[in-house]
């Protein structure tokens, strides 16, 4: 335990924090003599889990792309043109207007359409509004390019809908955009309708850019129908950011997009296109033969597979929520109804032992071989986020193993 102790200390602010790099602590934390197998609520990658598989007419589609032989060179910096047109036509289903595909840019995931956004956006003495908790690699790529970060809170008793009063109360003259995670990761939230209109209108009545987190788009399954937040493009100019990694189930394939959602064209000045088209030709894009298969994944894809992952996702997150309730010193203030996680708040008076949410998971993973992400690593102190996205018989089983955890660790003293 003292190695654990020993990494425990080298995690300092969110700005040094990446998740996978926390979630590589905790597995190296595991007891490696517990016969047990380690299960991981840490990350949002449901592949894992035969009942989370993506669809036949994908991994088809992506084979006779590599069997055609046609797509082992460079593609365009943009992207493949029918690929761009695709995503465009794809996007605009659900839009005002329509998109071209001169407003598609096609990226290595949308890990990389965030690090060119907050790149070409950043200037000498600008800052950047981000949600708290939110995705620390927002945090991190802001500070590799300078950005000042202001985090703005999301209230967990209001469905985490973002305070607009604190937003307005950041911002300035130098702020450049305000980072919308909808559906919500760490959250689980989905926002309505009514509530990103007001930021839009925030948006505008400040004049920033807003970005549109929307990886896990469509992967809505509560009260609350997933709105993009580019069906507002009209009242401030949206630069949207998605992949095909959540709703397809294929994070390793590494396809995401940036997309321009501003119809009044106030963002897409000649100099502003140009900037992004060159940092394009910098960083280069996803795999050429992954491009190429993304119409016919699109086009061919039935509702079916869509609803099945719903459904599954709506399972276990009830499982999830239901299990939370048994465990005394946890409590979830909003059940999610989207993405893949949620956030639930540590009682640490509960616990004899445990001094922060850090050391709660280092010796979670240690005792029980289950990996829970703390939430200082999305932003939120004495917090815990836990990934919903994992075989229901393998959720009960990490959850119970984490009831017992709490159980062994628990201060009898000021229980109830």
């Amino acid at each position: 335990m003292e190695d654990g102790k020993k990494q425990n200390l080298d995690i300092e602010t969110p700005n040094n924090i990446t998740i996978k790099g926390i979630i590589g602590l905790l597995m190296g934390n595991t007891d490696c003599n517990d016969n047990r197998k380690v299960i991981s609520l840490g990350i949002g990658d449901p592949t894992a889990y035969s009942c989370f598989h993506t669809t036949d007419v994908a991994q088809e589609a992506v084979v006779e792309a590599l069997r055609s032989a046609k797509f082992n060179g460079y593609s365009p910096t943009a992207g493949l043109a029918p690929t761009r047109k695709a995503i465009a036509e794809y996007l605009s289903r659900d839009l005002p207007y329509k998109l071209s595909s001169d407003d598609v840019y096609l990226t290595a995931g949308c890990t990389q359409a965030i690090e060119i956004t907050l790149s070409i956006l950043a200037r000498p003495g600008t800052n950047i509004l981000l949600p708290r908790p939110g995705f620390p690699i927002y945090g991190l790529c802001a500070t590799f390019r300078h950005l000042e970060i202001r985090y703005y809170d999301l209230v967990p008793d209001k469905g985490w809908e973002v305070d607009l009063e604190a937003v307005e109360a950041l911002a300035d003259q130098s702020t450049v955009a305000m980072v919308i995670i909808n559906p919500g990761n760490p959250c689980g939230n989905v926002y309505t309708y009514q509530h990103l209109n007001k930021i839009a209108e925030t948006a505008k009545k400040l004049g920033v850019v807003i970005i549109a987190d929307e990886v896990y788009g469509h992967l809505a399954f509560g009260a609350n129908a997933f709105v993009p937040m580019g069906v507002f493009g009209s009242i401030a100019p949206v630069i949207t950011l998605g992949s095909l990694s959540k709703r397809w189930l294929v994070p390793g394939w590494r396809l995401g997009w940036l997309v321009m959602n501003d119809p009044d064209g106030s963002l897409k000045s000649p100099k502003f296109v140009e900037r992004l088209k060159k940092y394009t030709d910098i960083c280069g894009g996803p795999a050429t033969f992954i491009q190429a298969a993304v119409p016919t994944i699109i086009e061919q894809t039935h509702e079916v597979f869509f609803r099945k992952t719903i459904n599954m996702l709506k399972q276990t997150s009830d499982i999830c929520f239901e299990k939370i309730k048994e465990i005394h010193c946890i409590c979830c203030p909003y059940k999610p109804e989207g993405s893949m996680a949620v956030m639930v708040k540590l009682n640490l008076s509960l616990l004899k032992d445990i001094t922060s949410d850090i050391d709660f998971c280092f010796k979670l993973a240690k005792e029980e071989s289950v990996i829970i992400l703390p939430g200082l690593a999305v932003g939120l102190k004495n917090w815990l986020r836990i990934t919903f996205a994992v075989e229901p018989s393998s959720l009960e089983e990490g959850l119970e193993r984490v009831k017992s955890f709490c159980q062994r660790h628990s201060d009898l003293q000021n229980r109830c």
